[in-house]
């Protein structure tokens, strides 16, 4: 007995060092891969400014500029945060008219989705903020100020508005699949326990169906701070509005667009980061769970 478990402990304990040095293998594999990447990004950066050197590309004047492009960041960021917010409202109601049963919350829902997701981002800025201004107008000279005063947006809430109606379109098919992709078991489950609709919803779906949207919205984000420079043609001073007062004033379109570009790539990669950290924390929550 005593030779058995002898022979039992070694046959661990060779397991446990051939996991390890299976282990550091593919860790070892991992460095080596990350080190060609690098390796590859930075011949990819060398070439991409050898070109811009060849084509003369005017790098003081990118350096001189940078913090006046730079302040529009916070105006970027302000913007995307706050239609994120209201974006994210939107779907979850048009989610609940998806998959309502009542036939006017589904119909308001549906021609929600379609109208916005059926037009260009850029013609619905165009309605809200040359067009609702025109119908307040209208409804001003019928004497209804204060209705039509509503109507008449500044371009930063503007902006707001049309990004949130945009991405709360889209977002709102991704809050669907997220709460039917809570098992039905859980919601008879609190059905025979007493619940009703919205405590169910409240307490046993919602909660897990967030854990499943939140990474998709992080991606929504993400591409919403993209889509917030098309603001600028209301005149509205965020990243590329800054970059493109210069670059008309002194014809130095690639300088500032090159730097308007890669406040745009940093951002995205920061924002990336700190999506990957927050899915990492979710799973972990998941796990203890």
């Amino acid at each position: 007995m005593r030779v058995a478990a002898k022979e039992s402990i070694a046959d661990v304990n060779r397991f446990r060092l051939i996991g390890k040095r299976l282990l550091a293998e593919q860790q070892q594999a991992r460095r080596i891969q990350f080190l060609k990447i690098a390796g590859v990004w930075v011949i990819l950066f060398g070439l991409v400014g050898i070109a811009l050197f060849v084509l003369r590309v005017d790098f003081a004047y990118i350096l001189e500029h940078r913090n006046f492009v730079l302040a529009g960041l916070w105006t970027t960021l302000e913007v995307s945060l706050v239609s994120i917010f209201f974006a994210t409202i939107l779907a979850f109601v048009g989610a609940l008219g998806r998959l309502s049963t009542n036939a006017v919350a589904y119909g308001v829902s549906g021609f929600y989705i379609s109208l916005i997701r059926g037009t260009p981002l850029l013609v619905q800025i165009f309605l809200i903020y040359s067009g609702l201004p025109q119908i307040g107008t209208r409804i001003n000279a019928m004497g209804y100020p204060m209705v039509g005063n509503l109507l008449i947006l500044d371009p930063v809430p503007a902006g707001i508005l049309a990004l949130s109606l945009n991405y709360g379109a889209y977002m709102t098919e991704i809050f669907r699949a997220g709460i039917q992709a809570i098992g039905f078991g859980q919601t008879e489950a609190a059905r025979a326990l007493g619940m009703s609709y919205w405590q169910t919803m409240r307490y046993v779906i919602l909660p897990q169906a967030f854990r499943i949207v939140i990474p998709p919205i992080g991606n929504q984000f993400i591409a919403m701070q993209k889509d917030s420079s098309l603001v600028y043609i209301m005149g509205v001073w965020e990243i590329t509005y800054r970059a493109n007062r210069f670059a008309r004033k002194d014809s130095k379109f690639i300088e500032m667009f090159i730097l308007a570009a890669a406040i745009y790539w940093v951002l995205t990669i920061i924002s990336e980061w700190l999506q990957g950290r927050l899915e990492q924390r979710i799973a972990q929550t998941q796990r203890r769970t």
